[in-house]
């Protein structure tokens, strides 16, 4: 998509709200290799913690000890027998995506804060309620399944519902904007109705 104005006269496009780098190429399949990697590896993951009762640290620690210890008999028996060592390739992460990931992160941290600094000073209590709703909607959903389902759930959602807004954004806006109109429209018949009611019970006051 490109940068044309969307809802409520957004001019940015959803690769540049989510930052513009690899975690928005990520999360809008640009790098389609990395992205089903990592929804399949972490379904992996989640398959084998809920079927063999392993908790993330005791898998953590055999998968490595088996790593090493056949890394290991191998660089030996290599030696001992004038063979090549075991091609294990330089490991390293690029400053890019270190940097990439330090500024994601750096900005959810600070948008964070600053959201509990408002709300802590009691300055938006509308955002106040919503923040009240969605963590009251966190609670009931972390009582009704365990956190590795919530966590596997949760970043299917950060990687499909992105991609998905962004590949049929307009449609979506249109749907959106409409709604969003309706709503405003049962707002004002609502607050007609509340001010007629509000005179309607001042009037039976002062009769009384």
């Amino acid at each position: 998509m490109g940068t044309s104005v969307g809802f409520f006269g957004r001019q940015r496009s959803v690769h540049e709200i989510l930052g513009g780098g690899i975690v928005a190429d990520v999360m809008l399949w640009r790098r389609r290799d990395i992205t089903v990697g990592i929804l399949l590896g972490t379904l992996a993951a989640w398959v084998v913690f809920e079927r063999s009762g392993y908790t993330l640290l005791s898998f953590a620690s055999n998968v490595l000890l088996l790593l090493i210890s056949v890394l290991f008999v191998w660089a030996k028996a290599a030696t001992i027998l004038n063979r090549p060592p075991p091609p294990i390739p330089a490991m390293h992460l690029s400053e890019e995506a270190i940097n990439e990931v330090a500024v994601f992160v750096h900005s959810l941290s600070d948008m964070a804060l600053s959201t509990f600094h408002r709300i802590a000073l009691g300055k938006d209590l509308k955002l106040f309620y919503r923040v009240a709703i969605c963590l009251l909607l966190i609670s009931i959903i972390g009582s009704l399944t365990d956190f590795l389902t919530l966590g596997y759930t949760s970043l299917v959602i950060i990687l499909t519902i992105p991609a998905l807004y962004e590949k049929y954004e307009d449609c979506i806006d249109r749907y959106v904007q409409w709604a969003y109109t309706e709503l405003l429209m049962y707002e004002r018949v609502y607050a007609k109705y509340f001010s007629k009611a509000k005179n309607w019970i001042l009037e039976k006051k002062k009769l009384l």
